[in-house]
């Protein structure tokens, strides 16, 4: 029975599709145990909005998110007995009051987990588009070692900020920089400096219990692996790490994507165990990892 930890709907995502029933209902048909929803906080600032939110304010993303999590705890009662709902959110960082700010929507909405993302470099979009991602590049002097150096350094501050408790895409700064055979301007493969980053980041994460996603969408946008690429999800299982496996699905048609092949590589890459989040067990109705 899989699971997922990380989705998002049209509903409460305008990059996405479809409404969070939907999704909710693909689950249950396809046997789920565990559905984490995890729509995206919102952002406080005008210049932050999406082109596909024109015409919204940060208040009315405030809004959204609190009609997200009200729908969201509609559908778990609806559904209970069915398959166990997990109500989270994926964070932002785009400035140093972003995390203040996911802390206090953790608290005012008890969320029961966080899916702890960076899709921001000093406010830029890492993520969006290639032409923006280009766009970090020439802030940093087109030293793509440096882009690579700060996403790693504003993750470490999330980490420790937030503590989140699933660990999403950690690499995506590599969007656009295919690792394996190709990758001849990947700063992971070339420099040891970075990479020691990124292990300082994994140490710091195991520390405090977070989980790691291998998240399957990864593959639909052209790399080799899932997030995170196999040099360094090596380096979480060789630390004795715990991983689960999300679809970062946009919709219902995106859940369990890749996940066939996602066996594959789990079995390619030596991972017997899987971890997933859960209430079930709980006493006093908290997650736990199991």
């Amino acid at each position: 029975m899989p699971f997922t930890f990380h989705t998002h709907s049209g509903q409460f995502c305008k990059h996405a599709s479809g409404d969070l029933e939907g999704v909710v209902k693909k689950a249950v048909s396809q046997g789920m145990l565990v559905l984490g929803l995890s729509e995206h906080v919102p952002r406080s600032r005008m210049q932050d909005l999406y082109p596909e939110e024109a015409g919204m304010t940060p208040a009315d993303l405030s809004t959204v998110f609190a009609e997200y999590v009200a729908e969201a705890r509609r559908l778990r009662a609806k559904y209970a007995g069915q398959i166990e709902i997990l109500i989270g959110a994926e964070t932002e960082h785009i400035t140093a009051e972003s995390l203040q700010e996911v802390k206090q929507l953790r608290r005012q909405f008890s969320l029961d987990y966080v899916v702890g993302s960076l899709h921001h470099i000093d406010g830029m979009p890492l993520d969006f588009s290639k032409p923006l991602y280009d766009k970090i590049v020439e802030h940093f002097g087109g030293d793509r070692c440096m882009v690579f150096r700060r996403y790693f350094d504003l993750q470490l501050e999330l980490l420790r900020e937030v503590q989140p408790e699933v660990i999403g895409h950690f690499d995506l700064v590599r969007i656009f920089h295919p690792y394996g055979e190709e990758a001849v301007d990947d700063p992971l493969a070339a420099s040891e400096e970075i990479r020691q980053l990124a292990i300082r980041n994994i140490e710091y994460a195991i520390g405090y219990g977070a989980t790691f996603e291998i998240n399957s969408r990864a593959w639909k946008k052209g790399l080799r692996d899932a997030y995170p690429q196999r040099d360094l999800l090596s380096e979480i299982v060789a630390r004795g790490g715990k991983v689960t496996i999300s679809d970062d699905s946009h919709g219902e048609q995106d859940l369990c994507m890749h996940y066939d092949r996602l066996l594959a590589y789990l079995r390619e890459m030596g991972i017997e165990r899987l971890h997933y989040l859960t209430k079930a067990h709980s006493a006093d109705g908290a997650v736990e990892t199991r």
